[in-house]
């Protein structure tokens, strides 16, 4: 059972702040409120629901006691009552806190591990799984980083994803991709085992990370292209090393001043996502083991191209769709992620 008086307390600052927005805030506080009251807003709509579905019980329980309505009465109680205890589910789930960096955009990296050509080959097939999905979901995807392999997979790579709700689906995706396969290379048809790394950072704002001049070093290098767009640049490649703790990022897709910009924005993201490990650690350390914990070792995920299938090792799901999966139909996948991460999160608070 969900405590009444939270609920109310719930409601009430909910009203304060659709109150304050209706007076017309100053535009500085505006903001602040949106992003609170957005915040609150599916909170409040669940708890409407919910203590309609208790004022409706207990207005058919007091027609029991008319004789006029009571079959009527008889009829809707077991409806209402085998739905009360889903909605206080689904508060119980609303009521979860938050993770203060699920609406920010997000920094996505790729980077091939073991396999050689095979897992570059790979990194590139993760890449556009990930832009179908962006493109499916509505998001923007841009590339800010993209380096070739000789023989069109992706040595590096990164982007910049916008949208609703992007970190919050994207976290549970950090970690290492296995395939199976029988790479186009080879002759025997043999299957090959390669690996692919993902990272989904939350973007990181300025006032989040402060970073003085003194602790960066920054480089300008020749683009090192295969011809076309590069043939003719001169020295327009950037790479800024984060001296204190020797996070390295480079960036050679525009101008020179593009890239610092796009290398300082993605060193960002990378100092605030070690930040918010640091302090998860410090919070409990079993977290890192859970799901969406964003640990880049783990293996998360086996794709298995002979067999048709996709399976998850962390939760133990396996999908025989692996065609639509690779085009970015990764909704059922991620919408078990979020699941399974909620209902450890509910056992967890109420252990």
């Amino acid at each position: 059972m969900v405590p009444l008086d939270k609920l109310a307390q719930i409601t009430q600052r909910f009203e304060f702040l659709e109150a304050q927005l209706h007076a017309g805030a100053a535009p500085a506080e505006i903001a602040r409120i949106s992003r609170e009251y957005s915040g609150l807003k599916p909170v409040a709509d669940e708890i409407a629901a919910y203590r309609r579905a208790l004022d409706d019980l207990a207005e058919a329980e007091a027609m029991l006691a008319d004789p006029e309505m009571r079959a009527l009465a008889e009829d809707e109680i077991p409806a209402l009552k085998a739905r009360i205890p889903e909605m206080e589910q689904a508060l119980r789930i609303a009521l979860l806190p938050k993770d203060a960096a699920d609406a920010r955009p997000a920094i996505l990296e790729i980077r091939p591990g073991t396999g050689g050509e095979e897992a570059a080959l790979f990194a590139a097939d993760l890449a556009r799984m990930y832009q179908r999905h962006a493109e499916r979901m509505g998001w923007r995807f841009e590339v800010l980083e993209s380096q070739p392999s000789d023989l069109g997979g992706l040595k590096e790579f990164t982007a910049h994803v916008q949208g609703e709700g992007v970190y919050a689906r994207l976290k549970y995706e950090s970690g290492v991709h296995r395939v199976q396969r029988v790479p186009e290379t080879e002759a025997g048809g043999r299957i090959h085992t390669s690996a692919a790394t993902v990272a989904v950072l939350p973007e990181a704002e300025e006032v989040d990370i402060d970073i003085p001049a003194g602790d960066i070093r920054i480089d300008t290098m020749r683009s090192s292209g295969a011809g076309g767009q590069h043939v003719n640049t001169t020295d327009s490649a950037v790479r800024i090393t984060h001296l204190p703790t020797g996070i390295v990022v480079t960036s050679s897709e525009k101008s020179q001043h593009q890239n610092r910009a796009i290398a300082m924005q993605v060193l960002r993201a990378r100092l605030y996502e070690a930040e918010r490990e640091r302090l998860a650690n410090e919070r409990a350390a079993e977290r890192k083991s859970q799901v969406g914990s964003g640990d880049r070792s783990e293996r998360i995920r086996t794709y298995n191209f002979p067999q048709g299938r996709m399976t998850d090792h962390r939760i133990n799901l396996t999908l025989y769709s692996l065609g639509q999966i690779m085009q970015g139909d990764l909704g059922d996948v991620i919408d078990a992620l979020v699941a399974h991460d909620q209902a450890a999160r509910l056992a967890e608070m109420e252990g």
